[in-house]
């Protein structure tokens, strides 16, 4: 276990340095990444990436008498996406079926070709990762792709088939990317995306899969350097492996890891407190409730990490002197005022780490 002594120091000394991940083997050596479906510049399912939303993972439908099984339409799609005479459209087409159909994941599973025909569409966009060089339209096609591998994934009956093919492991370079254009943001976003299908329902097995393929490091990153929506459904991840208890031991068996991942959740907090500032000025110019929404989506799951963190003695004892002072001073008290289980929350967390104070 790691020392607490040295943690509040080394805690300042490195606060103000770039973001170092000292304890993670680099994932160069892994493939690429997984995203959702875009329309236009912006996946259409963008929103429901959005953990907040429960509608990350989960295809549904409003009939369940409606089978892709049954569907003649969906075959024709899937012939014309294997054979390549029209294969943009179908993954444009099947990609909207998705929220039709709950049994679509099992058709393209057990369709020939389908899985590889979505891997060469991911293969074929790796050489334009480094330079970045991503124009819009090929993002598109490869999120289009992706959907239908997140459809996969959040599948019960296909999750083990697609983890055990290591598929995921195709997400990590596009979730490796620095770049900051839209193409590569929306890249990111739907790559999330489908590591957000898996962990919804934070099975062990997914767990220890994320875990032991070192996808901590890439959220963190990604909770660095994205957009807010990319920071909210990183962090679902990560709050999501923190919740299992061998997410929570792996993260805080060194001190290294815990410093790591505390850094990155105290810049949270220090960039949502400067947007709560800039919030306050908006409102009272008439707007800024759009953006105060989704900030209250971040903050819900920062809190909640820092909580999940003070389960272990060592975390706590860290975590009481150096729990960034915007959770302390009532900083966020109007962005979370509607949000009771949030302010309960947070009311433990100070709860916890005061405890150890007296």
């Amino acid at each position: 276990m790691f020392n607490i002594q040295s943690i509040g120091q080394s805690h300042q000394q490195q606060s103000q340095q770039p973001p170092h991940i000292p304890y993670y083997p680099s994932p160069s050596t892994m493939s690429s990444a997984i995203p959702q479906q875009q329309q236009q510049q912006q996946p259409p399912s963008a929103q429901a990436l959005a953990p907040g939303t429960d509608s990350t993972t989960t295809t549904t439908t409003t009939n369940t008498a409606n089978k892709a099984l049954h569907d003649e339409q969906i075959y024709q799609w899937i012939s014309e996406l294997v054979t390549g005479n029209n294969r943009e459209r179908a993954l444009l087409e099947l990609g909207k079926k998705r929220e039709q159909y709950d049994d679509l994941a099992l058709v393209l599973w057990n369709s020939f070709g389908v899985i590889t025909v979505l891997l060469e569409e991911i293969i074929s966009v790796y050489p334009y990762l480094n330079p970045p060089n991503l124009s819009a339209s090929i993002s598109n096609r490869v999120c289009n792709a992706l959907a239908l591998l997140q459809c996969v994934a959040s599948n019960v009956q296909t999750r083990s088939l697609f983890l055990n093919a290591n598929l995921p492991l195709y997400l990590y370079p596009f979730l490796s990317t620095n770049a900051r254009q839209r193409s590569f943001e929306y890249l990111r976003l739907t790559s999330l995306g489908v590591i957000g299908a898996l962990v919804k329902n934070d099975t062990p097995e997914v767990i220890n899969f994320l875990l032991t393929t070192e996808i901590v490091p890439l959220c963190l990153n990604i909770m660095e350097i994205s957009s807010e929506l990319s920071k909210t459904v990183a962090i679902f991840i990560l709050q999501k492996i923190l919740l299992d208890d061998q997410g929570l031991s792996y993260v805080c068996t060194t001190f290294e890891r815990f410093h790591t991942v505390a850094s990155v959740l105290s810049k949270m907090i220090e960039q949502l407190s400067i947007a709560v500032s800039q919030q306050g000025a908006q409102a009272q110019q008439g707007g800024g409730q759009s953006s105060s929404n989704s900030s209250g989506r971040l903050l819900k799951h920062v809190v909640r990490c820092y909580m999940r963190l003070s389960d272990n003695l060592e975390a706590r004892k860290a975590l009481a002197s150096i729990l960034p002072e915007p959770l302390r001073d009532g900083t966020f008290s109007t962005i979370l005022q509607d949000d009771l289980a949030t302010k309960r929350c947070l009311a433990q967390l100070l709860s916890n780490i005061t405890e150890l104070q007296q």
